[in-house]
């Protein structure tokens, strides 16, 4: 971006070509344009994909260097969090944002709450982008809008060294743009639907599309039963829509996340194509459950026989017209699949697991890496997960394996408060507090995410308010639950007129209109007592 002094010339220069223009302050054109640094949806797409590979390339260099995200359901949530994480690391590095699917599904469909089963409109998800960007563009713009102010103060008071330290602040400002993790599910319907609803994402700005292996209308959450996978060929046709549709948007180095719901999918929908033993059909085809055909009276009408293994079989067919995998082949699916992306277009994996358990992950891998070394994971940190739970009785096994007396825990009722400030509770906490920085460095997880944890933040924080302001603590329960907290924690939202854009607004009143500009911003403003 232009310096913001050399902006300023430049207009001035383009306005004494224009002489009816000369209303118009070249220093207002010019602090405009800086808090506006991106105007299009496809050029934060290209910004971000880079830093994502930047990202990519440096975690292969040093796995600390891991990145992060929160899943945001609201654009005002995405931007709080981003200027939240300026205010108290002072940069957004390695931090990005999440969109869930599950978190569109249940709170941003005209439908009203749904299950995450892809029944949501597809444009919800591409509205979404469009708006958490918008959030974070106004983000740029407000902040930069108080540093625009403190300039303008400094210069009417002659304080030039000020001044001269605002400016370097305006052109080194790091804006609120991140990347974004964006949740397609399972494409929503055939290739083409993909390709066009990713399409509309790009465009939107996502740099990072995430697809599943699901069938589209059999879709199930991640961590519910039910799960239907596809044949490899059929996944790989939206891996291909998805890279056409980031290649013709001209977002060359757009970023692909394959996810595998295998692990826990015990069912296809349908056989996959083969042509000779042990190509990628046959191998996919190999895991499906059923019984081996002695005799051809053992047929009976409306079965469905494949040859395997050179004999014939009779795969297992569920009443729903569904085929039935191998119990215990879980493992196996997901390296397959994971192997198949990455050969095929994919630039990460996604495995969703039932656990949060870092050896678990590593096993798999590990396996994974030994075909493609730099193979690298999105991972899901769910809050399906009883992480409480899960990590007391990871120490509590690990402590039995070591021979450690474990007689006063009790491992299925581990969740229970008494156990909070005991050693083993103690340290499954230290286990939880470095589960990231462990899986990052043991596991090849390269982003870490929550997928819907301000559906939880939102939830508990309004039932803290409620349960105080409908009770005896009245206005109290806000006064000191919330607004002091924001007062002495420095939120910006404490001015909520502020954040809402009033005083840009004031601003843009006197660039249009001069001394006749009402502004809302004056000595009556109750805003003024924070």
């Amino acid at each position: 971006m232009m310096p913001y002094a050399n902006d300023v010339d430049a207009i001035a220069s383009l306005l004494k070509q224009n002489p009816t223009w000369n209303a118009i302050k070249p220093e207002h054109a010019a602090r405009m344009r800086a808090q506006n640094k991106f105007k299009t949806g496809l050029d934060i797409a290209k910004y971000t994909a880079k830093i994502m590979r930047e990202d990519m390339a440096n975690y292969d260099k040093d796995t600390s260097q891991y990145t992060q995200s929160l899943g945001c359901w609201h654009g005002f949530i995405g931007q709080q969090k981003m200027i939240s994480i300026k205010k108290h690391f002072g940069n957004t590095k390695r931090r990005y944002l999440y969109l869930s699917g599950w978190m569109v599904a249940a709170l941003r469909s005209e439908f009203g709450p749904l299950p995450d089963q892809s029944m949501h409109e597809k444009t919800a998800v591409s509205g979404l982008i469009e708006e958490l960007y918008t959030f974070l563009r106004q983000a740029d713009a407000w902040e930069l809008n108080h540093l625009f102010r403190a300039l303008e103060e400094a210069q009417q008071a002659g304080d030039n060294a000020k001044a001269d330290e605002l400016i370097k602040q305006i052109d080194n400002h790091e804006t609120h743009i991140v990347p974004i993790i964006a949740d397609i599910d399972a494409g929503f319907g055939n290739a083409e639907a993909t390709y066009l609803l990713a399409k509309q994402m790009i465009e939107a700005g996502a740099c990072c599309i995430q697809i599943e292996n699901q069938v589209s209308d059999e879709k199930q959450c991640g961590h519910q039963d039910g799960k239907v996978t596809v044949p490899h060929a059929d996944f790989l046709s939206k891996i291909n829509a998805v890279r056409l549709a980031f290649l013709e948007l001209g977002v060359d180095d757009g970023v692909i996340v394959a996810r595998t719901d295998s692990l826990g999918a015990g069912l296809t929908q349908k056989l996959a194509v083969t042509e000779e033993p042990g190509d990628l059909g046959d191998q996919y085809n190999s895991f499906l459950d059923g019984d081996y055909i002695e005799k051809p009276e053992d047929i009976n009408n409306g079965d469905v026989v494949i040859k395997s293994d050179g004999k014939l079989m009779k795969p297992k067919r569920l009443p729903s017209g569904l085929f039935q995998f191998k119990p215990g082949t879980g493992e196996d699916r997901v390296v397959l699949d994971c192997i198949t992306s990455l050969q095929n277009g994919a630039d990460l994996l996604w495995i969703e697991t039932e656990k949060p358990h870092v050896g678990q992950i590593a096993s798999m891998v590990n396996r994974i890496r030994e075909v493609v070394p730099d193979a690298k994971l999105v991972y899901n940190n769910s809050p399906s997960f009883n992480w409480t739970l899960n990590f007391r009785q990871q120490v509590f096994d690990a402590w039995k394996e070591e021979g450690k007396d474990v007689f006063a825990y009790e491992r299925a009722d581990l969740m229970n408060a008494k156990y909070d400030e005991t050693e083993l509770g103690k340290l499954a906490d230290q286990w939880t507090a470095n589960f990231q920085r462990d899986g990052a460095r043991e596991a090849g997880i390269f982003h870490h995410l929550i997928t819907l944890p301000t559906y939880h933040t939102a939830a508990l924080s309004t039932d803290n308010l409620a349960k105080g302001y409908f009770g005896d603590e009245g206005m109290l329960a806000y006064v000191a639950g919330v607004q002091r907290k924001e007062i002495r924690q420095g939120i910006a939202t404490v001015k909520h007129q502020d954040m809402a854009g009033s005083n840009i607004g004031d601003d843009h009143k006197e660039f249009f209109a001069g001394d006749a500009a009402l502004k809302a911003g004056g000595k009556d403003n109750t805003m003024n007592q924070f």
